[in-house]
């Protein structure tokens, strides 16, 4: 009986060793995840999120948290020569003035947007307006402001991109007409900052690759164009510098949170389907694991230290609003959940409570109008 049960012991042994051999020849990625991916992620400890830090001291915490946020976008493309702000055309609308502008966004870049002021002397408060993603680069800026002097190409994707992620509604003219400066620029690879040879998916990937190349991340060079917007407004005459938020969805809603908590300047947020934790979204279903889209949304490193929420509530005390849809395929409703409470945790422990506004509805990945009207009066409380 003894021999039998070391017979069978052995041949189980043998099968698993040979099951196990042959997994590890044949392939070790399943839906381009490794299959390592859980023993990856539960090694994450986010040793830097506030309650998981030695620090103590809030505010203390906020500004170590803060560094090590802006040295994992890595290196600012410097920022010495001022803006040399130009008004290129302009067009009137009803209750507020439509500019084409340019600036230098950087020593680097000098770039073309949308300025948009509301009639009368100011100082008004201001939003900087993020577009979203959604793999469509011919137009960035243009799909949440109304553009003119453009092909009728330009104009009719811009009519339909608002009519497909916005409820039909130009987000920057919707705020302007309410008394809000607005501005609006292209993110690099978007719009007029796109590809000389034309607009191809994967050229992402290999932007991220030179970036990194060069010391920078795609990622990165987003988030100090986004800083370089606020300090921008903040100087600009008709602009209450006191006074300045940001909005976005999708990878808008990425870039405003990460603003918010990356700027002083940003008096309040409001960001609208994105907001998740990494156990939910690094899954073989999750459409981050194709990652294409990502890379204009991940911080290099920074998983190390804090996952989404803990980001975010970099901005605690500040107001802060979180949208998302209960249907959304991109940002599992559990995962949302999860990173609504962290955050909650922390705006409650700050007694900042009333300023941190998370709301779930019975939407797709979608910016419908009634979610604009109470993104609208959150500004309206905390920014007039």
């Amino acid at each position: 009986m003894r021999k039998v049960f070391l017979l069978i012991l052995f041949i189980n042994s043998t099968t698993l060793a040979f099951s196990q051999k042959s997994l590890w020849e044949d392939y070790e990625i399943i839906n381009n995840m490794p299959l390592f991916y859980k023993e990856a992620r539960n090694a994450l400890t986010y040793p830097m999120a506030w309650g998981n830090s030695d620090i103590t001291d809030f505010n203390e915490w906020r500004t170590e948290a803060r560094n090590i946020l802006l040295e994992s976008v890595q290196n600012a493309p410097p920022m010495t020569k001022g803006y040399d702000f130009k008004i290129k055309d302009s067009e009137k609308r009803e209750g507020y003035e439509v500019n084409k502008i340019e600036l230098n966004i950087s020593d680097w870049s000098r770039i073309p947007g949308y300025l948009l002021i509301p009639d009368g002397k100011g100082e008004f408060p201001a939003i900087v307006m993020l577009h979203d993603h959604g793999g469509r680069f011919t137009i960035g800026k243009e799909k949440v402001v109304k553009p003119f002097g453009v092909t009728d190409t330009i104009l009719n994707t811009s009519i339909r991109w608002a009519e497909q992620c916005y409820d039909g509604i130009h987000l920057a003219d919707f705020f302007a007409s309410k008394g809000y400066v607005v501005l609006v620029i292209d993110a690099l690879f978007w719009g007029e900052r796109g590809r000389k040879e034309g607009v191809d998916y994967n050229g992402q990937q290999a932007l991220a690759s030179n970036l990194m190349q060069l010391g920078m991340s795609f990622s990165g060079v987003i988030t100090w164009d986004d800083i370089r917007s606020v300090e921008f407004l903040a100087s600009h005459p008709k602009v209450n510098p006191e006074k300045i938020g940001t909005v976005g969805f999708s990878m808008g809603s990425h870039r405003a949170w990460t603003l918010a908590a990356a700027s002083d300047q940003i008096a309040a947020s409001a960001s609208i389907c994105w907001m998740n934790v990494t156990d939910s979204l690094m899954t073989h279903t999750n459409n981050q694991n194709k990652g294409g889209s990502a890379f204009a949304m991940l911080v290099p490193n920074l998983r190390r230290y804090m996952d989404y929420p803990h980001v975010a509530s970099i901005a605690c005390p500040k107001p802060a609003l979180f949208f998302n849809g209960a249907s959304d395929k991109l940002f599992p409703v559990a995962g949302v959940i999860k990173a609504y409470d962290i955050m909650h945790e922390v705006w409650i422990d700050q007694n900042a409570e009333d300023k941190l506004i998370t709301k779930i509805w019975d939407e797709k990945h979608f910016y419908n109008k009634e979610m604009i009207d109470e993104t609208l009066q959150f500004f309206d409380k905390w920014l007039k």
